[in-house]
Order: C-alpha cells, then sequence, then structure tokens
C-alpha cells in the first residue's frame, strides 16, 4: 500500500515539471488504463497515472477559466463580492473579486484587481466595477520569482485595474475586517501592521524593510501564517494538556491524550479560520491532524505513514499547490526532522536536538532553496535558535488572547501592547542580524547539479558512522560553488532583461561586467531590487565595472539606487545627470569615449546639445568580433538625425528600440542607417503609452527585421560575437505560459 500511495504522489508532483499538458483525449485515456493496470502487480503504475490524470484535469480547469485573449487589455464593467482582506499600500487598494459577472461575457471565477487611489473597500463588499482587465502574466526572467505561476497557484484567471466604481451592497457581516481595524487601531508599539499579520495573515501593514529584514534572516515563517504558526499553538494547547496531566492536575474521569490532541487541533483550525483559511494554512491543518491522530492511535506504523497520507491528500485537494514554493518547503522541512529524529540509536538533550534540528533544517534546505531560486538565508540557523522560542513563548500566546480579550478593552489592548513590544524586540533582533549577514543568492547551476546535491544532503543528515557520508561535503557544495560558464575573450554575453516598461541590459565580457539602464522603481516597487539584482547574481555578477543609465527617468534609471547599494559599482555613467537620484554620484557621459575590455570594443554617444530628458540619452556601441549592437535608451528622431549628422558609426547587427518602440523615434532614415538584423523592443504589456506603437513595428516588419519583444519573450540572451540567434525566456516551455 505504501508503494502506490508514493506513486500516487509521485504522479501528482509529476505536474510541476510538465512542458504542456496532455492532449484531452489522453487524459481520458490515462484512468482507463489505470483500471486494467489495477487487478495485476503493475499497480503502482495504475497510481501513478490515477494521481497524473488528476493533477492534468485540475490544471486544464484552471487554465480554462483565464480570461479570453480577445479581452486582454478590454474595458469591461462587471459586478462581484470581495474576496478575502483588501489591503492598501501607498494608495493602491489591492482585492480579489470572487464569481463576477458581465453582460458582455463570462468572466473567470476569481480575479484580482488593483485600485489606484480607490476608497476603502471592505471584505464581503458587492461592487459595480469598470475594470481594465489582463490575461495573467507577469515578468520573465531566469530564475527570478514567476508571478504567472503563482497566478494559476491561486486560481486567478485574470488581473485588472479598476476605471470606476460604485458600491451595490455593503458587506453583511465583515467580522474579520473589524477584527483587523480593532487590531491596527490600538497601541502596539508601532507593530500594529505586524500583529494583523501574526493574527490574521494580512501582511499589508509589514514595510518592505520589514520584509527584507525576514527574508535576509530565514524567518518569514515566523510572521507569515503558515504550518509554524498552527504547529506552535497546536503545540502549547497539547503541551499545556499534558503538563496538567503529568502534575496530577488534569481531570482522572477525562483521558488527557485524546484531550490534548482534541484541544490542539480544535485550537488550530480555530485560528486557521480567523487566518482566512488559505491554502498554507489548510495543507498545516491537515498535516497536523494526522500527525495528532497517529499520535492516537497509529504510533506504530511510524511518522513516514503520516507524511505519506497529508503528502497526498493535500495534493489531492489542490494539485496547483506544486506551483507554490511553500509546498516543497514545508513538505521538506518536516521530512528532514522525521529523517533526523528518527531511528537514531541514543537520546540527545533537549539543547542538542534544538540546536541540532535547525541547522541541519539548515544544511537539508540548501539545495531545495536554491532549485526554487529562493535567496538563502547564512544567519537563519542561529536566528531561528532565538527567534521561534520567542515566537511561541511570547509573541503568539500574548496576540491570540489579547485579540481574543479586545472584548474587554483593557485586558485586550494590554495584552496586544506587550505582544508590539515582544514583536518590536524581535525585528531589532533580526534587523541586526540581517545587517551582520545578508541573505545570499546562489549563481544559476546546470540542471544534473540538483540530484547530486540532494544526494549529499542526504548523506550529511545520515547519522555518524554511516559509510560515505564524509562525502556528503563535496557532493552538496556543487550547488554552492558550481563551475561557471566562461566568455571566450572576443565575445560579449548580452541579456536584456524583462523589467516590465523600462529598460535594464547586462553585457558579460570574460572579465568584466556592464549594465546598461537599471529598470523602474514607482514608489515602493522596485525591480532594481526585484528583478534586476537578483537577475546579477544569479549570473554571477559580484562586481559591476560599469553601470551606464542612459538617462534620468524611472523607468531606466529608477532601480540603480538598489543595485548600487547592493552591489560594488566601479564607474557610475549616465546621460541627463542633473536629473539623476540624488544618492547617486553619476559622471556625465562624453560623445566619443571609447575602450576595450577582452578584445570587444565599447564606444558612447551623446547629443551634447540635447535637452534634458529623452533627447540626452547616452548611447552605447558595442562591438565584439565584427558584430556590433547599439543601445540608444529613449533617444528620439532629432537625436537620431544629429547622430548620423555627427558621423557616430550606427551600423549594427542588433538594435535597442529606442525609446521602446515609440512613435517620437525610430525613423526609417536612421533604421535604413543602422541596418540591423535585429531590434530589441524591452516594454511592459498592456502598457499605458501604448509602446510600441504600431507604425514603427510596422515599419520594422517591412524592412525584414527580426523582432524580440520582452512583452512576449521575457528577458532575451545573445551572444554577442558568434552571429548567432537570440534565446528567450519563454521559450522554455512551461503548461502554464500556454
Amino acid at each position: 500500500m505504501r508503494t502506490g500511495m508514493l506513486a500516487l504522489a509521485l504522479g501528482l508532483l509529476v505536474l510541476r515539471f510538465l512542458p504542456a499538458l496532455p492532449p484531452v483525449w489522453l487524459m481520458a485515456v490515462m484512468p482507463a488504463v489505470a483500471l486494467m493496470l489495477l487487478p495485476f502487480r503493475t499497480f503502482p503504475i495504475a497510481f501513478f497515472l490515477f494521481g497524473l490524470t488528476w493533477a492534468c484535469v485540475s490544471a486544464k480547469s484552471a487554465l480554462d477559466d483565464r480570461l479570453p485573449e480577445r479581452l486582454d487589455g478590454q474595458t469591461l464593467w462587471l459586478e462581484g463580492k470581495v474576496a478575502g482582506l483588501p489591503n492598501r499600500v501607498d494608495g493602491v487598494v489591492r482585492f480579489q473579486i470572487e464569481k463576477p459577472l458581465s453582460r458582455r461575457t463570462q468572466l473567470p471565477e476569481r480575479i484580482r484587481i488593483a485600485w489606484y487611489g480607490g476608497p476603502d473597500v471592505r471584505s464581503g463588499e458587492h461592487w459595480r466595477l469598470a475594470v481594465k482587465l489582463k490575461r495573467p502574466g507577469g515578468l520573465a526572467n531566469p530564475g527570478a520569482f514567476d508571478y504567472q505561476a503563482w497566478l494559476l497557484a491561486q486560481r486567478l484567471g485574470a488581473t485588472g485595474t479598476v476605471v470606476d466604481g460604485q458600491l451595490l451592497r455593503p458587506s453583511v457581516s465583515p467580522w474579520r475586517e473589524e477584527i483587523r481595524e480593532r487590531l491596527l487601531a490600538v497601541d502596539a508599539q508601532g507593530r500594529q501592521g505586524g500583529l494583523a499579520a501574526f493574527v490574521l495573515g494580512d501582511d499589508s501593514g509589514l514595510s518592505p524593510a520589514d520584509w527584507q529584514v525576514l527574508q535576509d534572516t530565514g524567518t518569514v515563517h515566523l510572521l507569515v501564517i503558515s504550518g509554524t504558526h498552527i504547529g506552535l499553538l497546536a503545540g502549547l494547547l497539547y503541551g499545556a494538556v499534558a503538563g496538567l496531566a503529568r502534575l496530577g492536575i488534569w481531570p482522572r474521569w477525562l483521558p488527557w491524550l485524546p484531550s490534548a490532541c482534541g484541544l490542539a487541533f480544535t485550537g488550530a483550525l480555530a485560528y486557521g479560520f480567523l487566518a482566512g483559511f488559505e491554502v498554507p494554512v489548510q495543507r498545516a491543518c491537515v498535516m497536523l491532524g494526522l500527525v495528532l491522530l497517529w499520535r492516537l492511535r497509529f504510533r506504530h506504523l511510524g511518522m513516514t505513514w503520516a507524511l505519506l497520507i497529508a503528502l497526498n491528500l493535500v495534493l489531492l485537494a489542490e494539485p496547483l499547490i506544486t506551483l507554490r514554493p511553500g509546498f516543497w518547503l514545508s513538505f521538506a522541512a518536516v521530512a528532514i526532522l522525521i529523517l533526523i529524529f528518527g531511528g537514531r540509536l541514543g537520546a540527545w538533550s533537549w539543547l542538542q536536538s534544538w540546536s541540532r534540528a535547525q541547522w541541519l533544517i539548515a544544511l537539508g534546505l540548501l539545495p531545495v532553496l536554491l532549485a526554487l531560486n529562493l535567496p538563502v538565508s547564512l544567519s537563519g540557523p542561529l536566528v531561528n535558535l532565538v527567534a521561534v522560542p520567542w515566537v511561541s513563548v511570547f509573541i503568539l500566546p500574548l496576540a491570540l488572547c489579547g485579540t481574543v480579550f479586545l472584548v474587554i478593552p483593557t485586558i485586550g489592548e494590554s495584552l496586544l501592547w506587550l505582544a508590539g513590544g515582544s514583536m518590536d524586540w524581535l525585528f531589532r533582533f533580526l534587523a541586526l542580524m540581517a545587517e551582520t549577514a545578508p541573505a545570499w543568492t546562489g549563481p544559476a547551476v546546470p540542471l544534473w547539479v540538483w540530484p547530486v546535491s540532494l544526494l549529499g544532503a542526504l548523506l550529511l543528515l545520515l547519522p555518524n558512522g554511516i559509510p560515505l557520508r564524509p562525502l556528503g561535503w563535496p557532493l552538496l557544495l556543487l550547488c554552492v560553488f558550481p563551475a561557471q560558464k566562461s566568455i571566450p575573450a572576443g565575445q560579449v554575453e548580452v541579456m536584456q532583461l524583462d523589467v516590465g516598461q523600462g529598460l535594464a541590459i547586462l553585457l558579460r565580457t570574460r572579465e568584466h561586467a556592464l549594465l546598461y539602464d537599471a529598470g523602474p522603481r514607482f514608489g515602493e516597487f522596485d525591480i532594481g531590487e526585484r528583478v534586476v539584482l537578483p537577475a546579477l547574481r544569479r549570473a554571477g555578477v559580484r562586481h559591476l565595472d560599469l553601470m551606464l543609465l542612459s538617462h534620468a527617468d524611472a523607468d531606466h534609471a529608477g532601480g540603480a539606487p538598489a543595485i548600487h547599494r547592493a552591489l560594488p559599482v566601479s564607474r557610475l555613467l549616465g546621460g541627463d545627470v542633473g536629473r539623476m537620484p540624488a544618492e547617486l554620484s553619476v559622471e556625465s557621459c562624453v560623445n566619443g569615449e571609447t575602450w576595450r575590455w577582452d578584445e570587444v570594443k565599447f564606444s558612447t554617444w551623446i547629443w551634447e546639445q540635447a535637452a534634458e530628458g529623452n533627447q540626452a540619452s547616452c548611447v552605447l556601441a558595442v562591438e565584439a568580433n565584427g558584430e556590433r549592437l547599439l543601445l540608444t535608451g529613449d533617444i528620439d528622431v532629432p537625436a537620431e538625425r544629429a547622430m548620423l549628422a555627427q558621423g557616430f558609426d550606427v551600423r549594427a547587427d542588433w538594435l535597442q528600440a529606442p525609446h521602446h518602440g515609440s512613435r517620437s523615434s525610430s525613423s526609417s532614415l536612421f533604421l535604413r542607417a543602422v541596418s540591423p538584423r535585429g531590434v530589441l523592443v524591452s516594454r511592459g504589456r498592456n502598457n499605458a503609452f501604448g509602446h510600441p506603437h504600431p507604425l514603427v513595428m510596422s515599419r520594422y516588419r517591412w524592412l525584414g527585421y527580426e523582432i524580440h519583444d520582452s512583452a512576449e519573450s521575457g528577458a532575451i540572451t545573445l551572444q554577442l560575437g558568434t552571429f548567432t540567434g537570440v534565446a528567450a525566456e519563454r521559450r522554455i516551455r512551461r503548461f502554464w505560459r500556454e
């Protein structure tokens, strides 16, 4: 039976790695074949096919529920109910609408909406909204967070921006909304937002600085409601009953073990409903329920049974959960704990158990974190030794008791004041550790390295004395120090990152790295920090020889301060220097400057008589083995004419589309002079500026140029100096990109 359960789980898990879903006819054939195989000894194959079929059917249902392509970018009036807790950050209200209705067409079951400058929106309200709808999408960069996969895992069929709206019906009983308002209104020593995240799962009150601290210290699991919180509360309740029974205080007529298990599970469910009972909480409750059942009746079967049953139940309930990193981390962490505490001779003291559990979990999760493209906290094992007990002993009981006793304001508010103070002290400690040892982002590694590194981690988790155990270290470290791809002299690896409506291009020679523009920043949303910086680290860049900012507009230079703070930059160069961010000391780009790196020639041009802004963009020409690339920033037609008049060599095999393909640039005269093989367009899908303009695109096509559009292709990579084609991130097939 265990073999069949394992086969079923593998069938459900394999969905995550499919490049495309099988055709409908094959989905219909697979269960029929499985039924024929059941009576024979090939029943594991049957269970595998059952799992795979269910996962594919579930995924297809979610894909079919997405907004039709014909409505992408269209504005429609719709009516629907607000689901979950809306949040407001920097004047933007974000919420979900479930079962929206429109007179014009059928819409997806759930839509994620942003309302810029909108009114307060409350859970359970019914609204009539004019929404500019978009199909689920996101930026596509190597090793970056996949927003499109996240939307599918949430079963969100569309996103949208509100143009206008009116309230149709107020919410009937927004109890979670009322609790949030009460929590945010109390004096919690400045940590009201953290308490709302802790109690209700509403993380909108956490600042970007808070999130960075949590990420750097590996403690996100302590503030975002997950299995950690459910387990801590259940453990406190179970431990309270067990302690009373050990002291002889528990009533003799009431068996303590069933009572402890029942109270722990009831408390966990109540906490889960308070937090909205989202998928991670559901997963935690399922796992906890099975562990308690195992403790009560089935200890003789071993913990692996409980883990395997929980894995199958969670996957059967929601196969798309495999698209969430938290799923892999939570089950991997539990499996590691079972491995390190099970089957060992002798007992560890409580201090040994606690300390070894932390660093062994960190060791075991290292290849998993890197495989999921997540940062690795260097201080996490040490920090969690202190943070987990602090949360479980002080913050969790005070926060939950304070929330319950808000009906008696004096008691409730006092408890929340103490909880907020405890959380503030925790964040002070975390900030100190984050400053001392920030999170580390590993470089990209070949696919074959992951199973080898996982084997190394498994060997290290085994007890001392196991043969070949010391080999675990070199095998594990393959994912930490992978062999880096060498770029030959005379060549440049060029990567135009997918940064939405902006520009960021990384150029790497054999020994040098140059970043042309740094992506946009709009308010607290910094693409330089969230996309460009991780991409640089994934590419193995730990130092920039030059960061060249074409001009000072926020979509080109907005991300530069974050990158400059995080990486050593030898030189900052740019156009339109007078409007650059104040924290940057940028040299003014000069006309005709040239230099050579590793047999590659670089040269700059700027229109010295230009007005500030787009016209003042610093242009960069790169030549490698006779193949040329021209990076133009946001120059317009007058700047193009000036460049031609001054005799700058504009001939190029590859052209970065001036001003994202705006109608104000890419004149026929300029394009004929450049005569590129292909054009690289960097822009946001359905952007408000209408870039690229249809007239410009038709001009590119009429002249016979290859067009590589970041909105369609994601990040674009080419090896300048080899005269080969480009590679696009979206060409790597994933079933959720269908």
